[in-house]
C-alpha cells in the first residue's frame, strides 16, 4: 500500500503542477490538499478491493468515482486552494485518471 500511495502522490503531484503553472494557482496549498486527500482516499481504496476482491472491476469502477467526488469536494472546500468547483472536478479527474492509467499498466 505504501507503494502505491507514493506512486499515486507522485503521478497526482504532477499533474497538480501541471494545472497550477498552466492556470496560474497556487501550488502548495492544491498539492497539499492532494496528498492529505490521498492518505484518506488510497486507504478507502483498500478496503474497497480487500473487501469486495471477487468483483475487483467493478468495486474499482465504483470506488474511483466516489474517491473522484471526495478528492472534488476536498479540492473546492479548501479555501486557500482558490479554487471553483468546476476547477476541482476538473484537477480531480485529472489527477485520478492520470493516477488510474498508470496504475493500471504497472506490473503486477
Amino acid at each position: 500500500m505504501i507503494v502505491t500511495l507514493v506512486i499515486t502522490i507522485l503521478v497526482e503531484g504532477c499533474i497538480v503542477a501541471g494545472y497550477c503553472i498552466g492556470r496560474g494557482k497556487s501550488l502548495a496549498p492544491i498539492l497539499f490538499t492532494s496528498i492529505w486527500a490521498n492518505l484518506i482516499t488510497q486507504s478507502f481504496l483498500w478496503i474497497v478491493l480487500s473487501l469486495f476482491f471477487q468483483h475487483y472491476i467493478i468495486a474499482l469502477f465504483i470506488a474511483e468515482i466516489i474517491i473522484w467526488m471526495i478528492e472534488s469536494f476536498l479540492l473546492y472546500w479548501f479555501s486557500a486552494n482558490q479554487l471553483h468547483l468546476q476547477e476541482a472536478v476538473l484537477i480531480s479527474l485529472l489527477m485520478n485518471l492520470a493516477s488510474f492509467a498508470f496504475g493500471w499498466f504497472l506490473p503486477t
